[in-house]
């Protein structure tokens, strides 16, 4: 085999049919982010279970915030069912973390659960 055999071998495997446009890396997601970890599990009981105790259901909303490596999941409720999901001394609250947390290992993530005023 002689060098000009072996030149031409190496053009070829550089130019396979591999194009860059047809390349996607999963790893990202629509905006760019690889950093989102996605807990559906979680959201959605915590979803079911604010907006069984609350007066106003439809003023419920949930949202998946990263820190530092760590997802946390941020409650927002109608001003007079804030003292609903806390409850007596925070048993609500700590109720509602506990069931999500439980849930949350569905997903594979450990969260940590905030209610906003």
């Amino acid at each position: 085999m002689s060098d000009t055999d072996y030149d031409a071998e190496n053009d070829d495997a550089e130019n396979d049919d591999f194009e860059d446009d047809d390349y996607e890396d999963d790893d990202f997601d629509e905006d760019g982010d690889i950093n989102t970890i996605e807990v559906p599990t979680a959201r959605n009981v915590l979803e079911f279970l604010v907006k069984s105790v609350v007066e106003n259901p439809d003023d419920v909303e949930v949202e998946i915030v990263e820190r530092q490596g760590s997802v946390t999941l941020e409650v927002t409720v109608a001003e007079g069912d804030m003292g609903r999901v806390i409850g007596r001394r925070g048993r609500v609250a700590n109720s509602i973390r506990t069931l999500v947390r439980a849930a949350a290992s569905k997903d594979g993530s450990p969260i940590d659960v905030e209610f906003v005023d």
